[in-house]
Formats: structure tokens, C-alpha cells, sequence
């Protein structure tokens, strides 16, 4: 296991989109692990290491909230990426300006938003013989607190941007949450090694923390898997 930190982040609002849900957004209950790992990616990443989220601590009160937001209907086609990137003079862009395109839709959020993420690293094969576990630990941490990162976290959509603080030595802030709660199957993460897999966890609120698996160790369920235990 690599060098280990905990990371306050909060926000006035939060998306972290239920993959059942197709036409209109519904957010799960709290923040999801994939989720958590793309703020501490935004934050501090490169190839040689690999966040693994360890565990979430839910703060605050969940609570969601109404809204309705502009979308495009469509979007740019797979087959003109790939011309692109052949070097084709293609148009890739959309315009949101075209009646046709603009859509509006409601969309179930959370509100007043904060966790901590507990997370650690490890180096990946790409590692070369100056990525040490020193060295990238020092790097995320004065990021951390200075503030910095490669672009602005959000919660699950860009515009619900995060704010974050590195917490240090035994600092925890409390969570308002007691007992045990049950938030059913919640996406882990994406599995790339496996043809972009999606993977599911049970999800176990005892106190307001939830403990994150790590399923490329076995475990957890594939969206087919877990569509087939539903019914």
C-alpha cells in the first residue's frame, strides 16, 4: 500500500448520475468511489501511480434537490473522431445555439455537500526509475494545500465544482450520521482492463462511513450481474 491522505471536499451541489437512469439524471444517495478518484486525478495524476479510494465519510445531511438544465440532444459521432484523428478535415463541433439540438431536463441533485476522501496511491507498471513513492506523495500533498490542480474537480458535472483542503495528523471532521444504512449496488468503477466493464459494489453506510472494495482483488458484480439480481 502506498503513502495514504485525507482529503475535505464540499460543495453547494452534486450529481453522481444512477447509470439506470437514461432519459433524466438522478443522483445515488452519496459520492460514488469513480467519483472520488476523479477529483484526486484532477488534483495529482500520471501514469507511474494509480489512486485507490479506501474510504468515503459522509458529513452532511443528504438532501437533494429539483432542477432543470440545458443539454444538447445529440452528440459528435464515433466514426468522425476516428476521421479526425486519420488526419480527415472534419467538423467537430456542436452548436448549442440550434433549436434543434437544445433540450431541457430535470435532473435530481444533491445539495450542501461534504466528504472526506481517505485514499492512498501505487505505482503502476509505467513507473520508471524516478517515480518513487516519496516523491509523488510530496507532490499530491503540496498541491493539496496549495490548492493547485491540473483542472477544476467537480461533483459529477462540471458545473458543481469542488472545493478541497488536505486534512493532516488526527484532523476528522464529524459526520451528522449514526447507525447503519443500506445505499444498495453503487457503481465502484470503470473497468478498463476488462473492455470498460462497469463494476458494482454494495454499498454499506455504518456511521456515515462507507468502506470501498477493492474489486480488481475479486468481488463486486458487473452491470449485467447485477441487473440479473434485480430481477
Amino acid at each position: 500500500m502506498g503513502y495514504g491522505i485525507k482529503l475535505l471536499v464540499w460543495g453547494d451541489y452534486a450529481c453522481f448520475t444512477r447509470p439506470e437512469m437514461k432519459a433524466e439524471r438522478v443522483s445515488y444517495d452519496v459520492m460514488t468511489p469513480s467519483a472520488a478518484r476523479g477529483i484526486l486525478d484532477a488534483i495529482h495524476w500520471k501514469p507511474a501511480i494509480r489512486w485507490v479510494v479506501d474510504r468515503i465519510h459522509v458529513l452532511n445531511e443528504i438532501r437533494f434537490d429539483n432542477i432543470r438544465r440545458n443539454e444538447v440532444a445529440g452528440k459528435i459521432p464515433a466514426r468522425t473522431i476516428v476521421e479526425a484523428m486519420r488526419g480527415k478535415e472534419v467538423d467537430l463541433h456542436q452548436y448549442a445555439d440550434d433549436r434543434q439540438q437544445r433540450v431541457q431536463r430535470a435532473a435530481v441533485v444533491l445539495r450542501d455537500v461534504a466528504y472526506v476522501i481517505e485514499a492512498h496511491f501505487e505505482l503502476t507498471d509505467k513507473a520508471g526509475p524516478g517515480d518513487t513513492a516519496d516523491k509523488h506523495y510530496n507532490m499530491a500533498v503540496r498541491r493539496m494545500r496549495e490548492g493547485q490542480c491540473f483542472h477544476r474537480p467537480y461533483f459529477g458535472c462540471r458545473e458543481f465544482p469542488v472545493n478541497f483542503r488536505l486534512l493532516e495528523g488526527q484532523e476528522m471532521p464529524s459526520s451528522c450520521h449514526k447507525g447503519e444504512r443500506d445505499l444498495g449496488w453503487m457503481l465502484w468503477d470503470i473497468d478498463f482492463d476488462d473492455g470498460m466493464t462497469p463494476r458494482f459494489f454494495r454499498a454499506v453506510m455504518r456511521d456515515g462511513v462507507i468502506d470501498v472494495p477493492d474489486l480488481r482483488k475479486g468481488g463486486g458484480r458487473s452491470d449485467s450481474q447485477r441487473t440479473r439480481e434485480a430481477i
